[in-house]
């Protein structure tokens, strides 16, 4: 019984580190990008690390599952790559504000939601991955303007991606911050804030800022995030909590957004993580390992200003080097998605095209374009758009007709790694 709890608790303290280690540097770029100052972007770190913390801890125990919640990490991309907005930080915070409002829409009113997953799923991957191009091609500004530095991260990246997959980003930032410690070691020490601490903000907002920031963070979050958490769950044979999830992510948005925080979702690499028989062999007693993830996720939070300060420190381009490898298999993932339908690829090209130009017009940024301009295309290319046109993506309304137990009962051994490699290729 102790070797079970033991394990239950190392699988929760492992989904949680891979989950901060993997995508904090993300975040924090993100809020640096569309303004925010270092103690801003600590603040922020801190609230959607607490927020999704305790909302993992809360579904997870109300409804026995392994609901494992996280920050929208396409959407932090999403901030960097549009960077600052007419009205700066203050309109920013307003756009979170707007996106938990959003979300918090879609628990009372399920047609939005179905809206969203109609979006053709080509179009939308395609603007991630245009929206993922340059923060993907600071590795290679790296390697060129810091090699010393960022030369061993990749390597370590590939070598743990080679051997221990599920590592390879874990790993690549213990290397990334073991470097940066080197260079402060040689260049006079770390300065700045230890201790976590919110910094409030007065949101306000701006035209630019709702169609720039607001609406594509809000689609990104749920294309990307909420719809592919609840595909994640129903594989391992448990119904999502639709209505509650968006309840508890629209409340925790909101309630991190003057704080900084840019949106929580459902997770999905990391709710398979917790989701799977690997994390526990009764399905029933999963839900712990949710309960672990999200202790631990507290815990965490208490040091998000140490490497904020950490990597404000650091040299030009090693952090943002580091938060490229993070997000290269998403990348992919998107690519793949956007031309995956061949009817649908040159209005996908379009989109990936012109989010990936970083243009702005009418001081609207490039994600809000690309969705517009591959909407269009792909209406004059195959008429107008058609019902369920996004039925690549399950509506998240639809709860699985299988209970965890039920599912891995009915399951051959041949199915099983075929549902779970399924599964990784979604996430």
């Amino acid at each position: 019984m102790e070797q079970r709890l033991s394990h239950t608790i190392s699988a929760g303290v492992v989904t949680a580190l891979v989950g901060f280690l993997g995508a904090s540097v993300v975040v924090l770029t993100g809020l640096r990008g569309v303004g925010a100052t270092t103690g801003q972007a600590a603040s922020g770190l801190l609230a959607v690390t607490v927020t999704q913390s305790l909302g993992t801890i809360w579904l997870s125990r109300r409804h026995r599952i392994p609901v494992v919640l996280a920050w929208s990490t396409p959407g932090a991309a999403l901030l960097a790559s549009t960077g600052a907005v007419h009205g700066g930080w203050p309109a920013a915070v307003g756009a979170f504000l707007l996106v938990g409002g959003l979300i918090l829409l879609t628990a009372a009113w399920p047609r939005l939601g179905d809206l969203i997953a109609a979006i053709p799923t080509p179009i939308a991957q395609a603007m991630l991955a245009g929206v993922l191009l340059e923060l993907c091609l600071a590795p290679v500004h790296g390697l060129a303007a810091q090699p010393a530095l960022v030369a061993p991260v990749v390597v370590a990246w590939l070598l743990l991606l080679r051997f221990a997959p599920r590592w390879a980003v874990p790993g690549a930032f213990v290397v990334t911050v073991a470097a940066i410690g080197v260079w402060l070691g040689l260049h006079g020490g770390l300065h700045g804030p230890l201790l976590p601490r919110a910094e409030l903000t007065a949101p306000t907002w701006t035209w630019a800022s709702v169609l720039s920031l607001a609406i594509p963070l809000f689609v990104v979050t749920m294309a990307s995030q909420n719809v592919p958490g609840v595909a994640v769950l129903s594989s391992y044979g448990y119904a999502a909590p639709w209505r509650e999830a968006m309840t508890v992510t629209g409340v925790g948005t909101v309630a991190g957004a003057c704080a900084g925080g840019h949106a929580i979702n459902l997770a999905a690499i990391t709710a398979a993580m917790a989701a799977s028989p690997d994390a526990h062999p009764d399905p029933r007693r999963r839900w712990l390992v949710a309960q672990a993830t999200g202790a631990t996720g507290l815990v965490l939070a208490a040091c998000s200003t140490v490497l904020v300060t950490v990597v404000a420190a650091a040299p030009a381009g090693v952090t943002a080097a580091f938060a490229g490898l993070a997000l290269l298999a998403t990348l992919a993932s998107s690519l793949t998605g956007a031309l995956a339908e061949p009817a649908d690829r040159v209005p996908a090209v379009v989109t990936f095209v012109v989010a990936g130009s970083g243009v702005t017009l009418l001081s609207v940024g490039a994600a809000f374009w690309a969705l517009a301009a591959g909407l269009a295309v792909r209406t004059v290319l195959r008429g107008s758009l058609p019902a369920g046109s996004g039925q690549a993506q399950p509506s998240p309304m639809t709860p699985s007709p299988r209970t965890a137990p039920e599912a891995e009962a009915t399951e051959s051994p041949e199915e099983r790694p075929a549902r779970r490699a399924a599964v990784e290729g979604e996430a």
